[in-house]
C-alpha cells in the first residue's frame, strides 16, 4: 500500500469512541473538507495535524482518507494558535480568551506556554492560579504526544500505546528500558508474547531475569488454557526452554524466587513437583476446606424417608429403582452429595423427586447449571426456574483474569436458601466451583449432578472427577437404561460406546445412522446435503438447528475450514447483507457464531417485538451461540441474538471473541443440546480420538446423530479409553484435607 500524506487542522469530530480511540472528523486541508476515519490517542477540534495513510471508497459515506499514522503539528500562524487555543482543547479557554491571548503574543504564545507560563496573567481574565492550569494541559497534551511517538517507533500501535501511556505516564520510558515484562502483569491487552516483542525492539537481552520469570508465568497461563491447573516441574521446564530459547538451569534457577515472590506455588506430591500458578493453587486448596465444610450429616430414620418417596411416586406416577432410592436417602442425609449417570439413567426422576421431598420439608431451593442451555432444559426437565450459576451468584462483571469473576453472592452476602442443586457439573470449573462454593454456608444442601464420562470443563481442572476420585464424599451412580429411553440408539449407543461395546452400523435405527464415506471432499458434500435437504423434514426443525460436531480445529474437517465452506452453502454473500471482515474471517449478517472466552463484563438485553427492553444482565460466557442481526460500519458495532433472546452490541474491537459456529469442535459443545448433530470422522491424533470425545460428541443430540466417515476410525474411538491428561490437584488437595 503506497501512503500518502495530508495536513490540515480539525475542523471537528463526527464520531469518537472513548475507550479504543476510534475516531471519525474532518480535517480542512487546503480550505477543504476531507472526512478522516482512525484511531487518534487524544484530539480535539483545532489541533494541526500530518496524517498519513489512503484514500478509500465508502459504500455509504463517500471518499474517505483512513489514517493509519499521524503526528500533531504545532500551530504555525497566530490564526491556526488562535483557533487551537478556542477549539475547547485546553479546558478553561474559549474563543474570546483564546483571540486575547494571541492578540497579546502572537506567534510567541506557545514559547510563553511553556517556558514562562506566569506571563499569562498579563491577560486580562486569566488569574496566576489559571495560567499554571493552562499550561499544565498544554505539557500535559505534548508528554502524551512524545510518549506516542516514542512508544510508535517499537511498533506498538496508538490503542496499546493510549493504554500503556494512561497507565505508567511519565515512567513508561523507565519501564520500558527496564522491564517491558511488567505490562504482562499489569494491563489488559499485553501479554507475554507483546511485552517480549517489545523487550527484542528495546534491546533486552534473551536470558534476562526479567524474561525468563514472565515466560516461566506465561507457560502456567497457556497451560490453564489448556486446563491444567498445574505443570509438573520437568514439563513446565521443557515448555519454558521450548518458548525462552535459554538452557534448562537458567528456567529453574527463577523457581524459587518465583515461589518467594508468591507468584508459584510448589508441591512434592509422589516425588514429583507440582508448580501451579498461585491463584489456582488456593483455589483448589480453598475449594477442597469449603466443601469438607459442607460435608455434614442428618440423622433421618429410613422408614420417614420411604415412607415421603412412596407418597411423591403415587402423586407423580413415577417410579424410581433402588439407586434413585438410595440417591434420595443420601440427599436427605447429607450435606454434600455426587449424583453421576449416563444418558437415561434416570438423572432428571431422580432430581425431582429430591425437589419434591424438600419441598414438602419447607424448604427453599436453587436450582442452576453452568450454561443458558442447560439451564433452561433443567427448568423444562423439572418445572422449577433453573438459572445459570453466573446469573444465581449475582454477576456485577468482574475481570476475565484467571481469578474468581465479581459475584454479589460470596462469603460476605451468602445465598439464602436450604438446597442447592447443580445440573451439568462435568463443565464447571475450578474457579467457578471455587466462587460458588465461597457463597454456600455450612447448613445448606450442596447436590451436584453430572456425567463424568463427558470431556472435562473448557476451563481447567477436573471438578467432578477430582471430587469423586477423592472417594471423601458420598457419590451415587446411575446406571441403569430406564424402559423409555432404551427405545433410543442414541442412548443405547452412547453406554455401548462408554463401555467399549461394539455398536452396530447397519443403519436400521430411526435415530443413530452411519454413513461411510473415505474421503473428506466427499464428506463435506454429504454432510451439507443432510443440512440443507435431508434433516430438517426428519427431525422437523431447521437448518440452523443442526449442529456439525468435528474432533479438530485444523485440518480438512477441522473447525475452520468447515466453517467457510458450510457459511457459503448456508448464508451465502448478498447485496442485502452486510459484512465485515476480521482477522481473516468473514463475518456476515444471518451467520450463526459462538463466543470463544468469558466475558463478564459484556452487557445483554432481552427486548420485547417492539424493542422495550424486559430484562438486562452481565456476561456472554465460551460457548454460547448466537446470530448476527446487524453490522453497523458507521458505530462499529455488531449486534448477535444468542439464545434465550439475549442481544448484545459488539464492539468490533471484540470480534477476536467470535467464530463462525456452523460447525464447532466437540470441546465446544459440551452442555449443549441440539436436535440433530452430524459428526464429520476421518483421521486425527490418537489422543484426541478417543472414547471419551466420541461419547460426548453422541450424547448432544436429542432426536438424531448421523456420523459421516470412516468406520474403522469410529472403531478405534471406542476402543481407545486414553484421554489427554489433565494436571489437575483437586482430588489431592481434598484427600489432605480428609487426613
Amino acid at each position: 500500500m503506497e501512503t500518502e500524506t495530508v495536513t490540515g487542522y480539525v475542523d471537528h469530530i463526527i464520531y469518537r469512541n472513548a475507550e479504543n480511540g476510534y475516531t471519525v472528523l474532518v480535517l480542512v486541508v487546503n480550505e477543504e473538507e476531507l472526512t478522516c476515519v482512525g484511531t487518534f490517542s487524544d484530539i480535539a477540534e483545532g489541533e494541526n495535524i500530518e496524517a498519513h495513510g489512503e484514500y478509500t471508497e465508502h459504500a455509504t459515506y463517500g471518499r474517505q482518507f483512513k489514517v493509519v499514522s499521524f503526528e500533531e503539528k504545532e500551530p504555525e500562524d497566530e490564526m491556526a494558535i488562535e483557533r487551537y487555543l478556542g477549539s475547547g482543547a485546553i479546558h478553561g479557554i474559549g474563543l474570546a480568551l483564546a483571540a486575547r491571548i494571541v492578540r497579546r503574543f502572537k506567534k510567541d504564545t506557545f514559547r510563553i506556554i511553556e517556558e514562562e507560563p506566569e506571563r499569562l496573567a498579563e491577560v486580562k481574565g486569566i488569574s496566576q492560579r489559571k495560567a499554571m492550569e493552562i499550561a499544565d494541559q498544554v505539557n500535559a497534551k505534548r508528554d502524551l504526544r512524545e510518549a506516542m511517538i516514542f512508544l510508535q517507533q517499537y511498533g506498538i500501535n496508538m490503542n496499546l500505546a493510549v493504554k500503556i501511556y494512561n497507565k505508567y505516564g511519565g515512567e513508561i520510558y523507565s519501564v520500558l528500558k527496564e522491564n517491558p515484562y511488567r505490562m504482562a502483569d499489569d494491563i489488559d491487552g499485553v501479554g507475554f508474547k507483546t511485552a517480549d516483542e517489545i523487550a527484542a525492539r528495546v534491546g533486552i537481552k534473551t536470558d534476562s531475569d526479567f524474561r525468563i520469570k514472565s515466560g516461566i508465568q506465561y507457560v502456567l497461563q497457556q497451560a490453564a488454557m489448556d486446563g491444567h491447573t498445574y505443570l509438573p516441574m520437568e514439563e513446565l521446564t521443557r515448555r519454558a526452554v521450548y518458548l525462552l530459547g535459554v538452557e534448562s538451569s537458567q528456567v529453574e534457577a527463577h523457581y524459587m524466587n518465583l515461589a518467594m515472590d508468591r507468584k508459584i506455588v510448589m508441591q512434592l506430591k509422589d516425588d514429583i513437583t507440582q508448580i501451579y500458578a498461585n491463584t489456582f493453587y488456593y483455589m483448589e486448596a480453598n475449594t477442597a476446606a469449603m466443601l469438607k465444610q459442607l460435608d455434614v450429616t442428618y440423622d433421618v430414620p429410613d422408614i420417614e424417608i420411604e415412607a415421603a418417596i412412596r407418597n411423591i411416586e403415587k402423586k407423580t406416577e413415577m417410579e424410581l429403582d433402588e439407586h434413585q432410592v438410595e440417591a434420595v436417602k443420601e440427599a436427605v442425609r447429607n450435606g454434600l452429595l455426587v449424583i453421576t449417570g449416563g444418558p437415561g439413567t434416570g438423572k432428571t426422576t431422580t432430581i425431582n423427586t429430591i425437589i419434591k421431598y424438600f419441598e414438602l420439608e419447607g424448604m427453599d431451593i436453587f436450582l442452576a447449571a453452568p450454561t443458558g442451555r442447560a439451564a433452561k432444559r433443567m427448568s423444562e426437565t423439572t418445572g422449577y426456574e433453573a438459572r445459570t450459576i453466573h446469573r444465581m451468584l449475582e454477576l456485577n462483571g468482574g475481570m476475565d483474569t484467571g481469578s474468581a469473576a465479581g459475584f454479589e453472592r460470596n462469603e460476605r452476602n451468602p445465598l439464602e436458601t436450604d438446597v442447592i442443586i447443580i445440573d451439568e457439573m462435568s463443565m464447571v470449573d475450578i474457579s467457578l466451583m471455587y466462587s460458588l462454593l465461597k457463597a454456600v454456608v455450612a447448613g445448606t444442601r450442596l447436590i451436584l449432578v453430572g456425567d463424568v464420562n463427558q470431556l472435562p470443563s473448557v476451563g481447567p481442572g477436573s471438578v467432578l472427577k477430582d471430587i469423586i476420585d477423592s472417594g471423601a464424599f458420598h457419590t451415587v451412580k446411575l446406571t441403569k437404561i430406564f424402559r423409555q429411553a432404551s427405545t433410543s440408539d442414541i442412548i443405547v449407543n452412547a453406554h455401548k460406546i462408554n463401555n467399549g461395546e461394539e455398536v452396530s452400523l447397519d443403519n436400521k435405527s430411526m435415530d443413530f445412522f452411519f454413513l461411510k464415506r473415505y474421503d473428506a471432499d466427499k464428506i463435506i458434500n454429504v454432510t451439507l446435503q443432510l443440512i440443507k435437504q435431508k434433516l430438517p423434514k426428519f427431525i422437523n426443525a431447521t437448518e440452523y438447528d443442526i449442529q456439525v460436531l468435528t474432533p479438530m480445529r485444523k485440518g480438512l474437517l477441522g473447525v475452520e475450514r468447515l466453517n467457510g465452506i458450510l457459511q457459503a452453502y448456508m448464508n451465502p454473500a448478498d447485496k442485502s447483507k452486510r459484512e465485515k471482515e476480521y482477522r481473516g474471517t468473514i463475518f456476515r449478517e444471518g451467520d450463526k457464531v459462538m463466543q470463544i472466552k468469558n466475558n463478564y463484563q459484556i452487557e445483554w438485553e432481552i427486548r420485547t417485538k417492539f424493542g422495550l427492553c424486559v430484562d438486562k444482565g452481565m456476561g456472554i460466557f465460551n460457548g454460547d451461540t448466537g446470530i448476527i442481526e446487524e453490522i453497523n460500519d458507521f458505530a462499529e458495532t455488531m449486534t448477535i441474538s444468542f439464545d434465550e433472546g439475549r442481544k448484545v452490541e459488539y464492539p468490533f474491537k471484540l470480534l477476536e471473541e467470535l467464530e463462525l459456529a456452523y460447525a464447532v469442535t466437540i470441546h465446544k459443545s459440551q452442555g449443549s443440546e441440539y436436535p440433530a448433530v452430524v459428526i464429520p470422522l476421518l483421521s486425527g491424533p490418537r489422543m484426541l480420538m478417543n472414547r471419551n470425545l466420541l461419547y460426548t460428541a453422541v450424547t448432544r443430540a436429542k432426536k438424531c446423530v448421523t456420523i459421516v466417515g470412516d468406520e474403522q476410525t469410529f472403531y478405534e474411538m471406542i476402543q481407545n479409553n486414553s484421554q489427554q491428561r489433565r494436571y489437575s490437584g483437586l482430588r489431592d488437595r481434598i484427600v489432605e484435607e480428609t487426613i
